[in-house]
């Protein structure tokens, strides 16, 4: 579908024109490039002058995001209209950190007054543990509070957990159990007190075989600690969708909080899902989130694709992947507090985007979905950079930067970060030259002999493009506003690309044959009827419980 529109062609053209310019050419051709490719919106300035873009290349690939009818699509994603068509259902997150009170219906429903009554729950929840009217088994208030879920109901709460660590609540400290490992969840259990632990199970189904094997064992844990069968209520709040299953665990039906199906996981931290949040940094903390998140939503849907920044930002990813071949694309975040971001848009672009078929069931012949990696600034800077700077491989970045800290009293400290963050940019864009490195080791007095035998080695080319994201400070509604931008970067990517972002059926192949191959690790009189790879494995394992 991409490379039937008529601006294809066209970019194509732009691509082999700007190949034989220098990022380095178009700063000396533009002075005034940081002027004219930068964009403010909800809290987030977008530098994105270090692009290997012009003006008549940027406004083709805007054209490419009209004639995909991008506007038409984003206002579909918006109206609740069935946009994920494989499973026939909306997909509305934005809804949950809107403010209209206009009716919006789902299968016959107003689901504006289920995300009310939703917020209110979440509220009285805080209110009753902040407030330590919520008492476990022994009468001690809540201290900790230890969230089971797996992918979106773990990845999106703990990057706003750790985000938000400046305006914890100082009552509480909240812990995540995601993987089955066993060990993930002993060693947070080993950190915890029975009597002063609230554990939150995060299962739409109330069947995730990870999360309820988890939740099982936590149960029994605060059992062996002395907890009696009436009692495990005060210990356990679920959020999903099946009530029943909820209630027959031993959680009380007035503390099981929805999950809908116009929700997808990776989307889910605004819903219910998000009450660790809330219990963590504060009810109020958590409506700023969602402000900062509508903040985004609004701009996303107002503002002029020249000027919007989840269409630059998503327009610039097709321009790399389908023009400049890019497989890859990193996330430079130059915060503590935003460590976990890469694994929050790792799941978010991958699992939404990682398809090789088109809306209309053909084989695409294009990239699509990018490979997310990265990490946490400075410290990539003496790991992965090298390649960044010095590999064979194309790969634009983003540099995610909060311009002041939550702790001025160790300014120098912030200062040299952000310096470091700005210097990695242009050296990305600058690189050093030839005459550069020969200059400098004929200062150290260096023969021309060894000059010319160290000299490639030196070299650094430059040209590699990279956008630069800055904030004055990590806030709630400015981290609300940064993952709702990447949301709709996304969204942005999957509509040019004609896939469907919402669904993830790659995923539930997995699940299913782990189904079948437990039944054969239980049993070791099962049928070896596997392939000989998994035979040879499942034998080892039984092996190995031999030993």
């Amino acid at each position: 579908m991409l490379k039937q529109y008529a601006a294809y062609p066209l970019l194509a053209q732009h691509k082999q024109r700007l190949t034989e310019q220098t990022l380095c050419d178009l700063f000396a051709q533009q002075p005034d490039r940081f002027q004219r490719y930068h964009r403010v919106a909800a809290d987030w300035t977008l530098d994105f002058s270090k692009n290997r873009i012009d003006d008549s290349a940027l406004a083709e690939l805007l054209r490419l995001a009209e004639q995909t009818g991008i506007a038409d699509k984003r206002d579909a994603l918006f109206a609740g209209e069935p946009v994920n068509h494989t499973e026939q259902r909306p997909a509305l997150h934005t809804a949950l950190r809107s403010q209209d009170t206009q009716p919006l219906i789902v299968d016959g429903e107003d689901i504006r007054p289920l995300i009310h009554s939703t917020r209110q729950q979440i509220q009285r929840l805080c209110e009753q543990i902040h407030g330590g009217q919520w008492r476990g088994f022994s009468g001690q208030p809540i201290r900790d509070v230890v969230n089971i879920g797996i992918g979106g109901s773990f990845l999106g709460p703990k990057v706003v957990i750790e985000g938000l660590q400046p305006y914890r609540h100082p009552g509480i400290k909240v812990h995540f159990i995601a993987n089955i490992d066993p060990a993930d969840m002993q060693e947070t259990l080993n950190r915890i007190d029975p009597a002063t632990t609230l554990f939150i199970v995060a299962s739409k189904s109330f069947g995730t075989q990870e999360t309820i094997c988890n939740a099982r064992a936590c149960r029994a844990w605060l059992q062996a600690a002395g907890v009696a069968e009436a009692d495990l209520a005060k210990h356990f709040v679920a959020v999903t969708a099946n009530v029943a299953k909820a209630v027959a665990f031993g959680i009380d039906a007035r503390n099981v909080l929805p999950m809908w199906d116009w929700v997808g996981g990776r989307y889910s931290l605004w819903s219910a899902i998000g009450l660790p949040i809330a219990l963590g940094v504060g009810y109020q903390h958590f409506c700023q989130l969602l402000d900062g998140a509508r903040a985004m939503d609004e701009h996303f849907c107002e503002a002029p694709l020249t000027d919007n920044l989840p269409v630059l930002l998503g327009m610039l990813g097709i321009w790399y992947q389908n023009f400049w071949h890019a497989r890859s694309h990193g996330l430079l975040c130059y915060s503590y507090y935003l460590r976990s971001l890469v694994d929050h848009i790792q799941q978010l672009d991958m699992e939404s985007n990682g398809k090789s078929i088109n809306r209309l069931g053909t084989v695409i012949n294009y990239r699509s979905g990018a490979i997310i990696w990265g990490g946490e600034g400075c410290n990539g800077q003496h790991a992965y950079h090298q390649l960044l700077h010095q590999g064979n491989q194309f790969t634009p970045v983003d540099f995610i930067l909060p311009l002041l800290s939550h702790h001025p009293e160790h300014q120098a400290q912030h200062r040299i970060l952000v310096a470091n963050a700005l210097s990695q940019s242009q050296a990305l864009m600058q690189g050093k030259s030839s005459g550069q490195i020969s200059d400098e080791l004929r200062a150290q007095g260096l023969d021309a002999a060894a000059i010319e035998a160290l000299l490639p080695h030196k070299m650094v080319p430059g040209n590699r493009p990279s956008n630069t994201l800055v904030t004055d400070r990590l806030t709630p509604h400015s981290l609300g506003a940064l993952l709702a931008l990447y949301e709709h970067k996304v969204f942005v990517q999957a509509m040019v690309w004609g896939i469907n972002p919402f669904d993830q059926w790659g995923v539930e192949l997995g699940k299913q044959l782990s189904d079948t191959l437990l039944e054969r690790l239980q049993d070791p009189g099962a049928p070896a009827d596997q392939d000989s790879s998994s035979n040879g494995l499942i034998r080892l394992y039984h092996r190995a419980l031999d030993v």
